[in-house]
């Protein structure tokens, strides 16, 4: 056990502070935000604007549109668990090496599987590198182009391929899911501009080096989960070892392998269990004071909320059960201090409807309350449903 011990309280503050939650903390920097919890989550496009917007002194959906599409100092690519996740070109870097390339393998060999199943091709590899190189030829022409454009451009990609003929759960697919999704996971091909408005999944793609300079691809896996680790550990230590894995989505060899050439340090962090072994950033052991009173609202898969595989210090279980599907997936938070009090919702007039779970002094809820209408003001007339609701939606909708 190490001698720093590390309280909630302190973790709580680390949180705060660390997340940009603090209002002294925001910024209107996006990339500075997304490096404040390493990567922001993507699989639903609404969750990377909002968990923006609750980290800015002058929340801007135009301004998270020019991070991601002009200046281009943030990026979505897949990663950590297949994940989707929007990060600087940095962190993209060093968690496509350690962490997206170990999809491809196996990404490939069933695609190669699905071509000779379909009758397609005996020879999938050749079959595969032939429609990639046609694709990133007709974006390096093109600059940027739909999935519809792609397939204009290479009939390959309008293939049909059969998923699981004769099952419950049979599907078809056209070729192009596979064939960018590949590309995707070799790094060289991006997730540029939505075909809609900024809560749209449907993007237009464009090839990496194009779309950045230098590409992210290179990086010794090594060094980049070491890296990885690191800029983790910033974020959200101090956390377990458990914590890391889950995060990450890596073997536990490779976890204890990372966190050893990041030089992370042993602390003792409190625990409703009692103390257990945690780790610290080498750099990072100063203690961290308590913040100043803040609240928040954070939406569906807020790399907050979805930080730690343990989460009792900051989510309640009698609360969890209510902000927290099957899946561990967490909906819409409303916290206050350091911990989540309840869940909310966009109704469709365009009003937040808020769900306590929790006492909260008539202070705290005046803030959270006057939170709520200012994220009215900047959403407008935009409609949007969450991916991944709060099992509480239904209730708060009807209320």
């Amino acid at each position: 056990m190490g001698t720093r011990r590390i309280t909630v309280g302190e973790r709580r503050a680390r949180l705060a502070r660390r997340h940009r939650l603090l209002p002294s903390t925001r910024t209107d920097d996006v990339a500075a935000i997304a490096d404040s919890v390493v990567a922001l989550h993507s699989s639903d496009p609404v969750s990377v604007f909002l968990s923006a917007l609750a980290r800015m002194r002058h929340p801007s959906i135009a301004a998270v549109e020019a991070a991601l599409y002009d200046t281009r100092c943030v990026i979505r690519f897949h990663a950590m668990r297949r994940t989707l996740w929007v990060a600087t070109p940095s962190a993209a870097r060093s968690a496509h090496a350690s962490s997206t390339t170990k999809l491809l393998g196996p990404e490939h060999r069933r695609f190669v599987k699905l071509l000779a199943d379909n009758g397609i091709s005996e020879h999938g590899d050749d079959w595969i590198a032939s429609a990639k190189e046609q694709v990133l030829a007709a974006l390096h022409r093109a600059g940027e182009a739909s999935t519809r454009q792609l397939g204009e451009a290479v009939p390959a990609l309008r293939q049909p391929i059969a998923l699981s003929p004769g099952k419950r759960y049979a599907a078809t697919q056209q070729a192009h899911v596979r064939v960018l999704l590949h590309l995707g996971f070799e790094g060289v091909v991006v997730r540029s501009r939505p075909l809609g408005s900024w809560i749209s999944s449907q993007y237009r793609w464009a090839a990496m080096d194009d779309w950045v300079p230098g590409g992210i691809v290179g990086m010794d896996p090594t060094a980049a989960s070491a890296e990885l680790v690191r800029r983790w550990l910033h974020a959200f230590g101090p956390a377990t070892t458990a914590d890391v894995q889950w995060w990450t989505g890596w073997t536990l060899r490779d976890t204890r392998r990372a966190l050893h050439d990041a030089g992370a340090v042993v602390v003792a962090m409190e625990s409703a269990e009692g103390d257990v072994d945690a780790w610290l950033a080498p750099d990072d052991l100063d203690a961290v004071r308590g913040s100043s009173t803040w609240v928040a609202l954070l939406p569906g898969l807020d790399p907050t909320t979805m930080g730690w595989k343990e989460r009792s210090w900051y989510l309640d279980p009698g609360v969890a059960s209510h902000v927290v599907d099957r899946n561990g997936n967490a909906g819409p938070t409303i916290w206050v201090e350091g911990r989540v009090v309840g869940s909310w919702v966009r109704r469709e007039d365009g009003t937040i409807a808020l769900g306590w779970l929790t006492e909260v002094s008539p202070a705290r809820r005046a803030q959270v309350e006057a939170t709520a209408r200012a994220l009215e003001d900047v959403l407008g007339d935009t409609r949007f449903t969450m991916r991944f609701p709060a099992p509480i939606q239904a209730e708060l909708l009807s209320s």
